[in-house]
């Protein structure tokens, strides 16, 4: 019993750190999926909001909830303007296969790679999951951590308060 009192308070602090980040993104190095360097101080959405999502092919949740977000990508844009950004924390054994499985999800998002996890330190991340909605001022508004089916309803009902800024 008091090591699941232990860890459910582990989880909860973990949590709430990745929760307290506000602020602007950090900018930080990134890599495109062909592999050239990119700086996350150029994500830009023209003053609309932007839906950064980190996760790894290994990772089961963080694929159903990009399979659950991409049902409903159309729509979303369409009515707030969003841009989702993904982020992939694979690491260097297994981002090879990162480009690939996308193109097989048929993911539309903008998709970039973190191999040594620089990003996802820098944006607090604990675990993926994690998502992030950022403003149309560039302002971390929204985090999110773990993924269960019907929190993609939760980030959306997030995404329209915030597009109505």
């Amino acid at each position: 019993m008091k090591k699941i009192i232990i860890a459910f308070f582990l989880f909860a602090s973990i949590h709430a750190f990745a929760q307290g980040l506000k602020g602007k993104v950090p900018a930080v190095q990134v890599k495109t999926l062909d592999g050239s360097a990119f700086s996350t101080s150029k994500f830009s959405n023209n003053g609309k909001p932007i839906i950064i999502d980190f996760w790894a092919t290994w990772c089961r949740p963080c694929i159903a909830e990009l399979d659950a977000i991409s049902d409903n990508y159309a729509a979303w844009a369409k009515e707030t303007g969003v841009k989702i950004i993904t982020i992939s924390v694979d690491d260097a054994r297994t981002m090879a296969k990162v480009a690939l499985f996308i193109k097989q999800k048929a993911w539309t998002y903008e998709s970039y790679l973190d191999p040594n996890q620089d990003f996802q330190h820098a944006m607090q991340v604990a675990n993926c999951p994690c998502v992030f909605i950022i403003d149309g001022s560039g302002q971390i508004v929204w985090t999110h951590n773990s993924y269960m089916e019907g929190d993609e309803d939760k980030l959306y009902d997030a995404l329209k308060k915030v597009a109505k800024k």
